[in-house]
């Protein structure tokens, strides 16, 4: 299964018993949103809701980090998908926690996962039918996840990585947040970023109408940033949201797959000890 589906292949599959397509949107704190309140208003017919707050570790302080493998099986029980399901999801923004919904897949072993290539704006755009209300999906049991390691990063992964420069680090946040000359989200965190980590503002890698841009295109993307294939990649965001859709480009560009740092800005940022640069 690719990792990014069109429209029109999903118009397509829509109904066969196999697939599963989820509604992730989730909003920044400062906007005046909830995502689950819009999926009720409109979804994608059959779509069930992916809560990635939900889907993540209820101890942990920081936002939606990764759960357990245990919690993700019965998490996964519970939204009725099986290890043969094949995964669909898409955000009511264009792509953009969407990426999140299918890195966890990933992550824990479920390769038959795709975002939606444009998401829900561009299905509306098409003039294809959406719902209302909710959706309860019918349980199952015996889900398994088998955990890959390798896709995630933690704090003590990218202090290592400060210090023998093995992996190029690549930020999704805007530019201004960046540098440090435009303000966080989140009340009380400091912009900035950290030292030698290259700015690649996520939305930088769609076209005009919301889509993904073309492989040579986002090769070219990558490359500016450092991203030329010679070293491996570490993708970070504000809450590792965003950093999931470097770590889908970078896949569609042709290079190796990054790894997400979990916390990302929020949680490095929080920390006295680490380092952080401006400008």
């Amino acid at each position: 299964m690719d990792n990014l589906v069109s429209t029109e292949w999903l118009a397509a599959e829509l109904g066969k018993p196999d697939l599963i397509v989820f509604d992730t949107t989730k909003y920044l704190p400062n906007e005046p949103f909830d995502g689950r309140q819009k999926f009720l208003e409109a979804h994608i017919p059959g779509a069930r809701f992916y809560d990635i707050d939900e889907v993540a570790d209820p101890d942990a302080a920081l936002p939606h980090m990764i759960p357990s493998a245990a919690r993700f099986e019965k998490l996964m029980d519970r939204l009725g998908v099986s290890n043969n399901s094949r995964i669909v999801f898409y955000d009511q923004k264009g792509l953009q926690s969407s990426a999140r919904g299918w890195w966890l897949m990933r992550l824990f072993g479920h390769e038959k996962a795709a975002v939606l290539d444009g998401g829900l704006p561009k299905w509306v755009r098409e003039g294809r039918a959406v719902q209302s209300g909710a959706e309860e999906p019918e349980a199952s049991a015996g889900y398994v996840a088998d955990l890959v390691a390798g896709r995630v990063l933690g704090i003590g992964d990218l202090k290592r990585i400060l210090e023998n420069g093995d992996r190029l680090i690549l930020d999704a946040r805007a530019a201004g947040r960046f540098k440090g000359t435009a303000p966080e989200p989140r009340p009380g965190l400091p912009s900035g970023h950290m030292p030698g980590a290259a700015n690649i503002p996520f939305n930088e890698l769609f076209a005009a109408d919301g889509t993904m841009l073309p492989e040579a295109a986002l090769r070219a993307r990558f490359a500016l940033a450092g991203a030329d294939g010679s070293r491996p990649l570490a993708t970070s965001c504000g809450t590792g949201v965003t950093a999931c859709i470097l770590t889908l480009g970078a896949l569609r560009a042709g290079l190796p797959e990054p790894a997400v740092y979990d916390g990302s800005w929020t949680e490095w940022a929080s920390r006295p000890e680490t380092p952080k640069v401006t400008a």
